[in-house]
């Protein structure tokens, strides 16, 4: 399928992402390949091929037809197998890879992606990934690049875990005070959110996306002890309603605090 897809105009090369390309898939997880392109992209051949493998009429986006990040694609059934289709802008990936070398990152809206997207992921995605087809060898000789995690950008991402985190929880007290539960869990993802972030980068890991990342923080060598349970019972907590909600919320953030404070203390300087 690879093969196929390289072929196809504004296909530069194709790459195995996600679980499957780590090896810690299960039987029934996705396989996820990576479409990186250049436009124009003839997303006409795209949907042929698509029928053609599926037996069925498949609806293939244009660039950009998911969201300014996740950006497009398809979700296939190949053979009663999950396979998902997701473009990447070849020449916007080499651009965030600069930028992550500099030490530089932003953060994009995109729906599914309640965190928001860090843009480094686009690296990450790629550094981790496994080169299925690569006719001009470009996207391997981008990911011989990324073998390495860039140290300003480890930099960026711990020196964020330093402030924000605090300074989150700091507002969410507001809201805490009115029992105001919904304001409270959104700061507590924000700031756990980025704690995680500083974590994997500490450990020069990529981390692309939001599933997982608690428990994958947690295995981290220089995570606190418990911080993945620590992390997840902060929700737990920040649970009651009515008259109990103050003093609750207030407990959850108190608990925080002292979260954010471990990851610090556990962060290289």
């Amino acid at each position: 399928m690879a093969g196929r897809l390289a072929a196809v105009d504004g296909v530069v090369g194709v790459c195995l992402g996600g679980s499957r390309a780590r090896g810690t898939h299960h039987p029934d997880s996705d396989v996820d390949l990576g479409l990186y392109y250049r436009k124009p992209l003839d997303t006409g051949a795209l949907r042929a091929l698509a029928a053609e493998l599926t037996g069925a009429d498949v609806a293939v986006t244009e660039p950009g037809g998911w969201g300014p990040w996740v950006d497009g694609g398809a979700w296939l059934t190949v053979d009663g197998r999950p396979v998902d289709w997701i473009y990447r802008d070849l020449d916007r990936v080499r651009r965030v890879w600069e930028e992550c070398s500099a030490g530089r990152f932003e953060i994009g809206t995109q729906p599914g992606h309640p965190l928001g997207v860090y843009s480094h992921a686009y690296a990450g995605e790629l550094a981790m990934g496994r080169v299925l087809a690569d006719p001009a060898g470009e996207l391997g000789a981008l990911q011989d690049r990324m073998r390495e995690y860039p140290a300003p950008l480890r930099d960026a991402l711990v020196d964020s875990a330093r402030w924000e985190p605090s300074f989150v929880v700091a507002n969410a007290r507001k809201g805490a005070r009115r029992g105001d539960a919904f304001f409270v869990a959104g700061c507590l993802f924000r700031a756990v959110g980025v704690l995680v972030q500083a974590l994997h980068a500490d450990a020069g890991r990529w981390l692309v996306n939001e599933k997982g990342a608690v428990d994958s923080a947690g295995r981290l060598p220089s995570a606190p002890p418990g911080f993945a349970a620590r992390a997840h019972g902060l929700f737990a907590a920040a649970g009651p309603r009515g008259r109990e909600a103050p003093e609750a919320l207030a407990a959850a953030l108190d608990d925080a605090d002292a979260l954010i404070a471990d990851v610090r203390a556990c962060l290289a300087p």
